[in-house]
């Protein structure tokens, strides 16, 4: 199917052959049509499946078939929630590609940066207005926004609203728009309270689900270290030796960790920067800028950047600290592998984050294969193997004369690297065949 064939109106089409788009992704060539015809919409949709087009292309479409003259000061007729700085960021590059042949204004507000410019160009007048919950609150109530006028809203990566702590937020919005639009609601995972908020916005939604719930992509190649806390840093500089490695993407837990790992890959002259919701907004843009044109060759993230960030070629993610929500997994490793690329998620796990590991394993359903071939093993991870094989060993009625029985152990040894989930592979060790190297 080629856009063309979902009766797109001409000023679209230019654009996006513009942007050397040319085939629809499976939730554009199914939301599209659906949301022409003003159908709510449930999207279930990891990110890189190509959701924004999904909604801003008959978003746009909608607004300029409106042809109800517009006198004075532009209303916001359209709204789209989103819960990071830098998704709404992207987001308004992507209005502004696909509607760049019409007239219709968009504007962009968060937090972190002053307001003076947002309340001058929402005073100007806008159609389209991406935002984050809590600048959106601010401006609403300084009476520097109403809602009242919105046609079509859109909650953008609703499980991450949740993860983030902004569902109050996101219903206080919900209450400030009208009862007649049309509701647009898409996550990557649908946990009850995000299936109860669906239903609050929702009215006879379609649903297009393009990807099984928490599910990672095949073209990613995903392997785990088993690694003492304190060998992390030397393990990870190991790695970035490789100098196919052109650009990684490093992620931890906290924003002193962020800043930690780019400071510890600095001194031993890795070019690193740390993004994070502690560093301004200018500061976080341009450590963005420098990692798309490869000026910086490590971008080390916390959470609040792993949906956020859409950098093309991206072949390595590498989770320094396994995040304690196992959905938090599938949004990291989804920045590598976009649109059938392949890519190879790393991930280093201590003693402390084996639980984080056994959830991480049980939502996507497979075993992540683990690299024991490497300089830095997991010290306890050792201790226990040794002390089960002895175990298995001494109570081997063919052992108990102390013969060494080889192939015994070598039995035993196997059944508890498969009991314990250490499958031993043949991979080098930091993490892909030399085929898959860079």
């Amino acid at each position: 199917m080629s856009f063309e064939k979902l009766n797109l109106i001409e000023p679209i089409l230019k654009a996006l052959k513009t942007e050397g788009y040319t085939t629809p992704t499976p939730i554009q060539a199914q939301a599209i049509p659906l949301l022409l015809n003003r159908k709510d919409l449930l999207g279930v949709a990891q990110t890189g499946t190509g959701k924004t087009a999904a909604f801003a292309i008959p978003i746009i479409q909608l607004l300029c078939e409106d042809k109800r003259a517009i006198q004075g000061k532009r209303p916001i007729r359209s709204l789209i929630l989103t819960p990071t700085r830098e998704l709404a960021i992207q987001i308004e590059e992507s209005f502004a590609s696909y509607g760049k042949n019409t007239n219709l204004k968009y504007k962009v507000i968060f937090g972190g940066v002053s307001q003076h410019g947002q309340v001058e160009a929402l005073r100007a007048g806008v159609d389209i207005l991406i935002a984050t919950p809590g600048r959106l609150l601010d401006l609403i109530n300084q009476k520097h926004v109403n809602l009242s006028t919105i046609e079509f809203f859109v909650l953008d990566e609703a499980d991450r609203m949740l993860d983030m702590g902004f569902v109050h937020d996101v219903k206080k919005v919900i209450t400030k728009l009208p009862q007649k639009k049309q509701s647009l609601f898409f996550s990557a995972t649908m946990p009850p309270i995000i299936v109860q908020l669906a239903n609050t916005i929702l009215v006879n939604p379609s649903k297009v689900e393009v990807t099984p719930v928490s599910s990672t992509a095949d073209t990613i190649n995903q392997v785990i270290y088993f690694v003492d806390k304190e060998n992390k840093k030397n393990l990870l500089i190991d790695i970035l030796k490789n100098k196919k490695i052109e650009r990684t993407l490093v992620f931890t837990r906290t924003k002193h960790g962020a800043d930690r790992v780019a400071k510890d890959l600095t001194k031993v002259g890795i070019v690193a920067q740390a993004i994070h919701g502690n560093k301004s907004q200018n500061a976080r843009q341009n450590a963005l800028n420098n990692f798309k044109s490869k000026k910086t060759r490590v971008l080390v993230a916390t959470d609040i950047a792993a949906r956020g960030i859409d950098i093309e070629e991206l072949t390595h993610v590498i989770n320094f600290e396994l995040p304690n929500v196992p959905e938090s997994y599938v949004h990291r490793i989804g920045r590598t592998g976009r649109a059938g690329a392949s890519g190879i998620a790393i991930g280093f796990c201590d003693a402390e984050e084996k639980e984080y590991l056994k959830d991480i394993q049980k939502l996507i359903g497979k075993q992540i294969p683990v690299i024991d071939n490497h300089p830095y093993p997991l010290m306890n991870h050792v201790v226990v193997k040794k002390a089960q094989q002895q175990s298995r060993r001494s109570s081997n009625p063919r052992n108990s004369s102390g013969r060494n029985n080889t192939k015994g152990n070598s039995t035993s040894e196997n059944k508890a690297s498969s009991k314990s989930g250490f499958k031993p592979k043949k991979k080098t060790w930091f993490g892909a065949k030399k085929s898959q190297r860079g």
